[in-house]
């Protein structure tokens, strides 16, 4: 049983990556790719298009993995393929060589690893080309449908955080876990004990890996959970998208009066440009506004309508990007 051991500080400091990352994404992709073990049948025929496709130019990935385990280093989050590569880049040479050394044990490595494990520029170039090749492939043709089903997953916690709490939005992440007396047990996992000792939970869904979490764990840093959120296929494979989420929960009217609220409208302009009487306008705003979606504003005689940023969170799947800031 995996458990992962939380203080009071760390329950304070769970947060949801706003954004999904390219390259643990693609890392999961591979991993699947590779080892089939407990994945849903319909990955099958995606596994042997990817493997069939993947280009001579993103071998040297397979190096970086021998029998399976991982050098920690490429470990990283970062919004974009280059903001990732350059992380781990960044890393430092001394850790490099020691994950390069834990991962090869004994075991005769390539010519370009040895480069690695050296430092030379050259090798870098080759984990780069490697890691765009292996992303243009693999997960470049579906990555606005991952983005989609990130945000999807995005809103869902936070509502589930909004309204059960903290413990209770965790253990909906994985049905069959439970957070008991500070431990989140997920039965069924290796047995392997993960202390996050104030360093904080950050949680990353992954939709090419339903197989299982995956952790990463390095010291000094906040604890990376990777946690299975597709529905039993690899996006945009096999299976037509799935329908419109809000219509049949909020009605058809309501949810295109949502999204009209971009710039907030009248009453008599919702009613315009819906196609209905300025009473039905008022009587969707007035649900709407029940449920927290959108408030209203009068002055006068005139009554406007704007989004909550719940209402925001819903209907918008390409919310504006905030500026980052540097530490």
């Amino acid at each position: 049983m995996l458990r992962i051991h939380f203080t009071a500080d760390d329950l304070g400091r769970v947060r949801f990556t706003p954004r999904p990352s390219p390259l643990p994404e693609l890392h999961a992709a591979l991993t699947t790719a590779v080892a089939p073990r407990g994945v849903p049948p319909l990955f099958g025929r995606w596994r042997g298009r990817v493997l069939r496709a993947l280009p001579a130019a993103a071998e040297p990935l397979a190096d970086l993995v021998p029998a399976g385990r991982a050098p920690y280093f490429l470990d990283v989050l970062g919004d974009t393929l280059a903001d990732g590569f350059e992380r781990i880049r960044s890393t430092e040479p001394d850790f490099v060589r020691s994950e390069l050394e834990r991962v090869y044990g004994a075991a005769p490595a390539p010519r370009w690893i040895l480069r690695l494990h050296a430092g030379e520029e050259t090798s870098w170039a080759t984990v780069r080309r490697a890691q765009q090749a292996a992303y243009e492939t693999v997960l470049a043709p579906v990555w606005a449908r991952v983005q989609d089903l990130h945000r999807e997953e995005f809103a869902r916690h936070a509502l589930a955080v909004a309204e059960h709490g903290v413990a209770a939005a965790l253990t909906a992440l994985a049905p069959g876990t439970r957070l008991h007396e500070g431990v989140w047990e997920w039965p069924g996992r290796p047995a392997r004990d993960v202390r996050l000792a104030g360093r904080g939970l950050v949680l990353l869904p992954t939709f090419h890996h339903p197989a299982g979490p995956l952790l990463q764990d390095l010291p000094g840093r906040p604890v990376v959970l990777a946690y299975p959120a597709d529905p039993g296929h690899p996006p945009g494979h096999d299976t037509p998208p799935p329908p419109e989420p809000l219509p049949p929960v909020l009605g058809r009217t309501r949810t295109d009066l949502l999204r009209l609220l971009t710039t907030p409208h009248t009453t008599t302009s919702l009613a315009r440009a819906l196609g209905v009487s300025n009473a039905t306008a008022s009587a969707h705003a007035a649900a709407l506004r029940a449920a927290g979606l959108l408030t209203t504003t009068r002055t006068g005689r005139s009554v406007t309508h704007a989004r909550t940023s719940l209402g925001t969170l819903l209907t918008d799947p390409h919310p504006p990007t905030p500026p980052r800031t540097k530490p």
